[in-house]
């Protein structure tokens, strides 16, 4: 199910929550004792950390993300970047002879008021959670780190589609000319 339109037009809407997967591929990557990591970029108000959403931990980490918006000519290629004070993203650079390009990025959000109750004060939610209450899903590739520092790491996503150098539609569409009777376009 989707996130009910409804909700989103009250005067008074719950609040976005961007939650995000990072998946290795174990064929570029390798077997790797983790190959799953989940984050989030804000806080809860239960203990001011972690997520829980249908009954996964998503990590607090400061973590900025732009240009997912689609405006019909091209395939979004956002931009992620994520804190890197505590080398935390550099450990997993290192352990990686491949980095992370190839690893897939979800980009998933719902509201506040689906979110588990574990997240609110006292264990129990004043919203009637909802895990399947969602927006589609936006799924994307690391195609290349663009920036490392002590500061930030930052990646350039990309549609798989991209990555791949893919051309749609896959069929050549050519015109059709029948002998003696000229083109079809004329």
């Amino acid at each position: 199910m989707a996130v009910p339109v409804s909700e989103l037009q009250k005067a008074n809407p719950s609040a976005i929550i961007e939650l995000f997967i990072l998946e290795l591929d174990s064929t570029i990557h390798g077997s790797q004792p983790q190959m799953t990591w989940r984050f989030h970029s804000g806080t809860n108000q239960n203990n001011n950390g972690d997520i829980v959403f249908n009954a996964q931990t998503y990590t607090k980490m400061p973590i900025e993300a732009e240009g997912f918006e689609y405006n019909g000519k091209q395939l979004p290629r956002p931009k992620l970047r994520v804190s890197n004070i505590l080398g935390t993203f550099t450990t997993i650079l290192l352990t990686l002879s491949m980095g992370l390009e190839g690893a897939k990025v979800t980009r998933r959000r719902t509201l506040l008021r689906y979110l588990d109750a574990t997240n609110f004060s006292g264990g129990s939610s004043p919203y009637t959670p909802d895990n399947s209450a969602i927006f589609p899903d936006e799924i994307f590739v690391i195609d290349r780190k663009s920036i490392e520092n002590r500061e930030i790491v930052e990646f350039e996503l990309a549609s798989k589609i991209d990555v791949m150098n893919l051309r749609l539609p896959k069929r050549q569409v050519l015109p059709l000319d029948f002998p003696g009777v000229g083109s079809f376009y004329s």
